[in-house]
């Protein structure tokens, strides 16, 4: 995996990306203003390259590695993070695992420090395990009592032929295979620096942040583990009967690239029909005929590939209406949109921009995500640029030459309906 190095000016605030000798890519956003910095850690290890028969892997690595690391047990692991006032999260996710941070800058040497311990010498005790796995199992079964999540699901396995389809808290049978010296061999494998990003952002110089990095992962080796191609089935509906006084409805559509040069007419798009109250899909499908209690679109995607999704909670009697008049809605999206929804969709996202860069450890994040996903990092003038270029007869081509049509979808509810093919 190779990412741009270089200098990114954005605004105030510059980022300079440098890849180590072993193959950590560091990225650094100095915001001198901030006496705070925050990191995101990301590390391509996922559900889809979890080992055939050990689905949920990395979900049980990710909560096993907190049971100890350098010299240390659980509690004085968590209380050493704790002194320094370090705000942190971690996840499994589908493609990638991510530790973040949030914390005073001048503890910067020493929770690098830490994150290395718990990256390089984890204790992975074996009587820690088995907790980890009745949290991932209860996690799994929690689908049950959230069906629109449990149909998205379904959805997502429908969709994709290759692992990205998987659910990244894993299978049963995959959880409960896992044995300690599997999953020790297994985080051998795929917990390398080879493709990790480590992205930080605040009051931190790009010379101090190098050398801090360097130091804390200098030891850090490792191949990297061979990511999947997406691969797609061809579209088809679904259907899981579920007893239940509500119907979830869910769609799917093909859509263009983060790097198409049409990237951002496509989010423009996405905006009109879901952008508030006064977008298409609120107005028309809940407002006008009050079919729904829940209706909304939003872009999605994994590494490679992107699609529109679009959920509806209704009523087993108001199902089949609500199917019809959400897949055509959105399919009408072809036949043009309005200077005043174009208007109002670029504010949108103009907003949800500026809201999502207000903190560093959200800027953090949208680094790393940006290097994984582009190999580059986006500035934020470019991205409003980008944003502003947009006209309407630009807006209008490309909806009425790239059409929402001919969906996967999945339905959950007790009756099975006439679903899209």
């Amino acid at each position: 995996m190779a990412f741009r190095q270089g200098i990114y000016s954005i605004g105030m605030a510059l980022v300079q990306v440098e890849t180590l000798s072993n193959g950590l890519t560091v990225a650094i956003e100095e915001q001198p203003w901030n006496p705070g910095v925050a990191f995101q850690l990301l590390i391509p290890a996922g559900a889809t390259t979890d080992p055939a028969g050990l689905e949920g892997a990395t979900n049980l690595l990710e909560g096993w590695l907190w049971k100890g690391a350098g010299g240390r047990d659980a509690r004085a692991f968590a209380e050493a993070l704790d002194d320094l006032g370090v705000r942190r999260s971690s996840g499994a996710g589908l493609e990638a695992s991510y530790f973040a941070a949030s914390f005073l800058s001048d503890h910067l040497e020493k929770v690098l420090t830490l994150y290395a311990d718990l990256l390089l010498r984890p204790q992975f005790p074996d009587d820690a395990l088995d907790p980890v796995r009745q949290m991932a199992l209860q996690e799994l079964a929690s689908l049950e009592d959230e069906p629109p999540r449990k149909m998205f699901t379904a959805l997502r396995r429908a969709v994709f032929e290759s692992s990205h389809g998987r659910n990244p808290t894993g299978t049963a049978q995959g959880l409960k295979a896992a044995t300690p010296e599997d999953l020790r061999k297994d985080y051998q494998r795929r917990f390398t620096p080879q493709g990790a990003i480590l992205a930080l952002a605040g009051g931190v110089a790009v010379t101090e942040g190098l050398e801090a990095a360097r130091r804390a992962f200098a030891s850090w080796r490792g191949n990297a583990a061979e990511l999947p191609q997406a691969r797609l089935s061809q579209p088809h509906s679904i259907h899981l009967e579920q007893k239940s006084a509500q119907v979830q409805i869910g769609l799917v559509y093909p859509d263009v690239g983060i790097e198409h040069p049409e990237y951002y007419a496509s989010r423009l798009s996405t905006q009109v029909l879901s952008g508030g109250m006064g977008s298409r899909l609120f107005t028309e499908v809940r407002e006008k005929r009050g079919l729904v209690y829940s209706v909304y679109a939003s872009p999605g995607g994994v590494k490679g590939y992107s699609y529109l999704g679009a959920y509806a909670g209704t009523t087993p009697e108001n199902a089949p209406a609500t199917l019809q008049v959400l897949a055509a809605e959105i399919e009408r999206l072809q036949e043009g949109v309005t200077q005043e929804e174009l208007d109002r969709a670029k504010i949108g996202l103009r907003t949800a921009l500026v809201m999502q860069q207000e903190s560093a450890r959200s800027r953090a994040g949208s680094i790393a995500n940006d290097l994984f996903l582009r190999g580059r990092v986006r500035t934020l003038e470019e991205i409003e640029s980008q944003i502003m270029a947009v006209d309407l007869g630009r807006l209008n081509r490309f909806v009425a030459e790239n059409p929402y049509t001919r969906p996967w979808s999945a339905t959950l509810g007790p009756a099975k309906l006439e679903v899209l093919a």
